[in-house]
């Protein structure tokens, strides 16, 4: 468990005095986010001309803990991408997610290395973790720091789970031990080579905010991990694999769309 850690958000820039979530992860939106600085303590934010950097309060706090307590503990400074749009609703690009101020994008990306400068923020970009083939971690790349960092973010308060590539879930399902109750938190999806997903619970009095349906019960370690690599196995997919994203563009609730008017 992760012991001292006080979820507690630096003051942010703000668009509303009241927070509002609502929707679900695939069709919502926020009012009163608040913005996750350029740099922190612990932290530095990437890609920062073409991601988003708003969350939730207790989103933004969450980052910022995890990013002070990755330092404390030796990982180094963390990389962070998207969080969510100023006031959420879709993201261009292959998010799914990233609506309602709910999520944030890490870099897989541990211990020793080169600071990055205001110089190479835009287009510093951690290598993937995954082989070509995807049926295994790079291991040479993939460190016992980016376990604990991966490990610490699963034990984050208010975490709903963590995605990673089902490469490095299998991995981590080999290297845990007895000690395995994180994992049921951390869940295989398409994509996540270089950086895990981290996607928190709806806040208790946001009753517009729809949650998703909580983690299958277990470590993960089973036969929903093993379909993952069954796919790759034959030209044509087995069954009815989870889709990348939704088939269509869901309908955003009404005051999504009043909201995302105002823009």
């Amino acid at each position: 468990m992760i012991a001292g850690i006080v979820m507690s958000a630096s003051i942010g820039t703000s668009i509303a005095e009241t927070v509002r979530i609502v929707g679900t992860a695939g069709a919502g939106c926020i009012a009163g986010a608040e913005e996750l600085p350029s740099r922190g303590d612990g932290f530095v934010t990437i890609h920062r001309s073409t991601s988003y950097f708003w969350g939730a309060p207790h989103t933004i706090a969450a980052v910022e803990n995890l990013a002070k307590h990755a330092v404390a503990m030796g990982l180094g400074e963390i990389y962070v991408g998207d969080l969510s749009p100023r006031l959420g609703g879709p993201l261009p690009g292959q998010h799914a997610s990233h609506q309602r101020g709910l999520d944030a994008d890490i870099w897989l990306s541990a211990g020793p290395r080169l600071p990055v400068t205001d110089a190479t923020q835009a287009n510093t970009t951690p290598p993937s973790l995954v082989r070509p083939d995807r049926r295994d971690i790079v291991p040479e790349l993939f460190t016992p720091e980016i376990v604990s960092l991966i490990r610490m973010a699963a034990e984050l308060p208010d975490i709903d789970r963590v995605l990673v590539n089902p490469a490095i879930k299998a991995h981590l399902c080999r290297i845990a031990g007895h000690d395995r109750g994180w994992l049921h938190r951390v869940r295989p999806w398409y994509g996540h080579s270089a950086h895990m997903h981290l996607g928190f619970r709806c806040p208790t009095d946001q009753t517009e905010c729809v949650p998703m349906a909580p983690p299958p019960a277990g470590d993960g370690c089973d036969s929903t991990l093993d379909w993952w690599f069954a796919q790759l196995d034959h030209p044509a997919p087995i069954g009815k694999p989870p889709p990348a994203r939704p088939p269509s563009t869901p309908s955003l609730p009404a005051f999504c769309r009043a909201l995302l008017a105002k823009q």
